[in-house]
């Protein structure tokens, strides 16, 4: 992979990645992990199994600039239900949320998918199909936005 060049400084930007609820598919995961840490992006990996409240508490403690969830076995939208919500009350108010893989189990389109978790409050959400460059595009263009976003304190 290339690296990418931008205005924004890559190795200042930290996500927190992790599969969520009870879903233990690794390999998205896994590939996403390697292709952000491979442009520099600091990745706090928590695995699999991971609940809302690990995602919350380790943006946080390390004063990561966007949560990026992972979930293939279709019940993301049960395991989500609230993420947004839970940040807000954490004072995680401007922190970018992002959600990709195979997010429902019913036969749905992925334009109805997208809408149903942005309205949950997801910032991007990503298909089975989404490239990992595609994601890191996404957070250079969301974190430039929002500049002033960039520190939430650890």
């Amino acid at each position: 992979m290339n690296k990418i060049i931008t205005p924004i400084q890559i190795a200042d930007i930290t996500v927190v990645l992790g599969v969520i609820g009870f879903d233990v598919h690794v390999v998205g995961y896994r590939i996403l992990q390697f292709a952000l840490e491979s442009q520099g992006i600091q990745v706090v990996p928590l695995g699999v199994l991971v609940s809302q409240e690990e995602f919350i508490e380790a943006a946080i403690e390390t004063g990561a600039h966007a949560i990026l969830v992972s979930s293939v076995y279709g019940h993301a939208q049960i395991d989500a239900a609230g993420l947004r919500d839970k940040c807000n009350e954490a004072g995680l108010e401007n922190i970018l949320l992002y959600i990709g893989g195979n997010l429902s189990i019913h036969d749905e389109s992925y334009e109805e998918i997208q809408a149903r978790f942005q309205g949950m409050g997801f910032d991007r959400v990503a298909s089975p199909d989404t490239s990992p460059e595609d994601v890191i595009c996404w957070l250079i263009e969301d974190l430039s936005k929002h500049r002033e976003n960039l520190s939430y304190g650890a």
